[in-house]
């Protein structure tokens, strides 16, 4: 797989870095920078906004991340993705701040329902 075929939108479903692991949804948009590196845009539950940048090797992907809580500060972390195919992506994440016991989990794929059920 190459970076040229990440680019573009994705269905995202997850889990949070806590004991309840609760789960979101959402959509992941990658683009490429002029520096060849990734750009990513997530929109959690259609309210949360968060952005980061990454790059990519051996079918690894790696973003740095930030989002503005409830709270009005700023969070941090970095997800990292497994390229099954250029369509399904399988990651983990894990925030600054959060909860160092666990790590949340997040699967993005492209297409339809039938992506869906390769991920259940």
């Amino acid at each position: 797989m190459t970076i040229n075929q990440l680019p573009g939108t994705y269905n995202i479903i997850g889990s949070n870095q806590d004991e309840d692991g609760i789960a979101y949804k959402g959509t992941l948009e990658l683009t490429l920078n002029e520096h060849n590196r990734i750009e990513a845009k997530w929109l959690i539950n259609t309210s949360q906004e968060q952005l980061g940048t990454g790059f990519f090797k051996d079918n690894i992907l790696v973003i740095n991340f930030n989002y503005k809580g409830d709270d009005s500060k700023v969070y941090k972390g970095v997800v990292v993705y497994k390229c099954i195919t250029m369509d399904l992506l399988d990651g983990f994440w894990s925030e600054k701040h959060g909860n160092p016991l666990y790590l949340g989990e997040e699967r993005c794929y492209r297409g339809g329902a039938e992506q869906l059920e390769l991920l259940n």
